[in-house]
């Protein structure tokens, strides 16, 4: 890496992360971000007053002990002040019986037992398993080196088991009707997700190695870019790359989507992975792994697909960080029956005013749904609001008088985060091809065959999600261009 030049394509996460790297290993880097602001994903946005809040949930790294934390201070992120809470979501019915999902596992372990002493034994068996999980890091497991991997296989081991079951699957296994109804979805409000997944999670709350950023996902991605802008590099806002250029089989710059082109020794894109492979290079350059990887998108509702953000007149101090309500009668949202609301609740400073609240609903939807509204700009504007409306409505069950209090409405599609991001569809990358820990550990397309002098990091690169995922992407690669320049690497 000493001495070479980069052209970075996307001011995301990771590619603020591999400018960093690359300006403190010796390299002179330029990114080249389409929209006007750094983060990518990683973002927020301001409404009369308002800030909602698009991005983190569950941030790895927050807390001290965590192996993530030092990469955070090495991006100039640590400083930021973090929340950790005792409850991770807070379920609720009409008749306001509560399921707090703590992440204290022994208190957990009781309030569950408390709720359904008929289900003992599933209850100890969940506990012990995070428990078990809890002797690891799973979301920092490519930091683990041989030698650990060695002493932590025990705990390891259990983790396969609890692949192969979704949450939604182990809910069935309770007795207790309320447990069995809710417990499918404490993860975010997802079904599907694997139970050593969310176990993993839980984990990483229990010993306060995940925690919640008190600033919003932009403050959070502008302190990495002043870090990057620190070390010396450089961002060029509004600058669209159009093609990647290639000489000889090696990639040799960009030219952007004004005509301009701009030449370096190394191209690395932090962009989507679909549009750069079959855009920005022509689909010359793949293996069948990624071929196979990219004509297989994730089909179905896509989680997070629709935000509907409110922006209120309303204390909400009292209330849980997360809350999953569950109403009886269904309600008709995009165009799919929705009997749950999936919402994070913001009190005051820094998203709101003193006295005032910020809550953001996820919801998940089709593209080709709001691809085929938006046909007609009108009809899709109208969905828009209907979701909002509709969403208030069964809010309102929960909070009386919320409709009047609602000061700023924002709804967000796939359509929005394409639009933005660039991301294919508005996703950030689908599950990972065969085994999760393989591709968790090698990636899936940090380089691609045939091209010499480029390479690929972030989600599309590693076929996994998450700000973290982002972060350790560009630092890896930067570490191996050091190792095959037979330099040390620097991270400080």
């Amino acid at each position: 890496m000493p001495k070479k030049t980069a052209i970075i394509i996307g001011a995301g996460i990771a590619g603020l992360s591999t400018g960093c790297y690359a300006q403190l290993n010796g390299g002179n880097t330029c990114i080249f971000e389409m929209h006007e602001r750094p983060g990518g994903l990683c973002t927020a946005w301001s409404r009369k007053g308002y800030t909602f809040d698009g991005c983190i949930h569950h941030l790895a790294g927050a807390g001290p002990a965590s192996r993530y934390r030092a990469i955070w201070e090495e991006l100039g992120a640590a400083d930021l002040e973090m929340d950790f809470h005792e409850i991770f979501v807070r379920c609720e019915d009409l008749s306001r019986q509560q399921f707090n999902v703590y992440t204290d596992m022994e208190r957990l372990g009781g309030h569950m037992r408390e709720i359904a002493p008929e289900d003992g034994r599933l209850i100890d068996q969940f506990t012990a398993g995070v428990r078990r999980l809890s002797n690891f890091e799973l979301l920092a497991l490519p930091l683990y080196r041989p030698f650990e991997i060695i002493k932590i296989a025990r705990d390891l081991a259990v983790l396969p088991r609890w692949m192969k079951i979704s949450t939604a699957d182990f809910a069935a296994r309770f007795k207790n009707a309320f447990l069995r109804r809710v417990f499918g979805y404490i993860q975010y409000g997802m079904a599907e997700v694997p139970m050593g997944v969310h176990m993993a999670f839980l984990a990483g709350c229990h010993n306060r190695m995940l925690g919640t950023p008190r600033v919003d996902s932009l403050t959070f991605a502008r302190a990495i870019e002043k870090r990057y802008l620190g070390l010396g590099g450089e961002v060029r806002y509004r600058s669209p790359v159009e093609r990647i250029l290639v000489k000889g089989g090696r990639a040799v710059g960009v030219r952007l989507s004004d005509g301009s082109e701009h030449r370096a020794d190394l191209v690395i894109s932090a962009a989507d992975g679909s549009a750069t492979i079959f855009e920005l290079l022509g689909g010359k350059y793949c293996s069948n792994l990624i071929k196979a990887y990219y004509n297989n998108p994730a089909t179905g509702p896509q989680p997070f697909a629709i935000q509907v953000s409110l922006g209120v007149a309303r204390e909400l101090s009292g209330e849980p960080s997360s809350l999953l309500y569950f109403m009886d009668n269904p309600e008709q949202i995009a165009g799919l029956e929705r009997d749950r609301l999936s919402v994070k609740l913001y009190s005051g400073p820094p998203l709101a005013l003193p006295g005032r609240g910020v809550m953001i609903i996820s919801l998940d939807s089709t593209y080709e749904y709001w691809a085929g509204l938006n046909r007609e700009p009108a009809l899709y504007r109208e969905a828009k609001a209907t979701a909002a409306e509709k969403v208030i409505g069964m809010l309102e069950q929960r909070f009386p008088d919320l409709r009047e209090q609602v000061e700023a409405i924002d709804v967000a599609t796939p359509l929005t985060t394409e639009r933005i991001t660039g991301n294919y569809h508005g996703l950030q990358a689908w599950g990972p091809p065969g085994s999760f820990l393989k591709v968790m550990m090698g990636g899936l397309s940090r380089s691609l065959p045939g091209l010499r002098n480029f390479y690929m990091v972030g989600h599309w690169a590693e076929a996994m999600i998450g700000i973290s995922t982002a972060a350790l992407s560009g630092r890896r690669l930067i570490q191996r261009l050091c190792r095959e320049a037979r330099r040390p690497f620097r991270s400080s």
